[in-house]
């Protein structure tokens, strides 16, 4: 399989997925492709969502989890853009399109052994409307002129926000490993930088969890299953880290 991420024209990296019955000469044939169209190929195993969607959708439906418990878009961004990200996940939800978004996060709830949010009705009302993003001029935001209008003034986000968005990111890059969809912490890092955005002067999702006290980062995601859900348990994946 040769997944690419939109927009095509400038996404850089391409997964480039595998089964047990994929041949050497196959996979062969399909860096070999990447390569001569200037893409960077990070080889994944087959599995819900692969690597980068699979760490994505919790970011994504965790946003509109705390939309529906009052928060604000503009809010929620800021939580993500404290941390590093380029691109908050209200305004990344619109930029994929809110129905590609629900059919994903549909997909990997029925295709995953552990919890992911619910996309809330609201969401699924405003896709049935068809203000589906960017592409619509209508979505979690109004777009004009390829921009995101939004609020100059809104409440400052918490750190428990930030918690709530990136930690569980972080959380599925270690399944992905545990389960050897991917093999190699710094594929992971690098497919996250290069797919996901995620803020590179953090070094990746692995890296950063590994220089900033994983068991402490495990504890804060165990604390959030308390007060939020059985989705923030940690996975078993963050043993390699300690």
């Amino acid at each position: 399989g040769v997944h690419f991420f939109n927009p095509v024209s400038r996404m850089q990296l391409v997964e480039l997925v595998s089964h047990e019955g994929a041949s050497p000469e196959a996979l062969a044939l399909g860096r070999a492709f990447l390569g001569q169209i200037d893409r960077l190929p990070a080889p994944v195993r087959s599995a819900p969502g692969f690597l980068v969607n699979r760490a994505l959708t919790p970011y994504m439906l965790e946003a509109m989890v705390m939309m529906q418990e009052g928060h604000s878009p503009e809010t929620i961004d800021a939580a993500a853009e404290a941390f590093g990200m380029p691109v908050g996940p209200a305004e990344l939800a619109d930029q994929v399109g809110l129905d590609v978004g629900i059919a994903v996060a549909d997909s990997l709830k029925a295709a995953l052994d552990r919890p992911l949010p619910t996309p809330p009705p609201e969401l699924r009302t405003r896709v049935e409307a068809g203000d589906l993003g960017r592409k619509t001029g209508r979505g979690v935001y109004v777009w004009e002129k390829g921009e995101a209008v939004k609020a100059r003034s809104f409440k400052a986000p918490t750190a428990e926000m930030t918690d709530r968005l990136i930690l569980p990111m972080i959380d599925a890059c270690l399944e992905c490993l545990r389960k050897g969809v991917v093999e190699d912490e710094d594929i992971v890092d690098g497919a996250m930088i290069f797919g996901a955005g995620f803020a590179p002067f953090r070094g990746g999702p692995i890296h950063y969890a590994r220089a900033h006290d994983p068991q402490a980062l495990r504890a804060r995601l165990e604390a959030l299953a308390q007060t939020e859900g059985e989705r923030f348990r940690p996975d078993a994946g963050w043993d390699r880290l300690t």
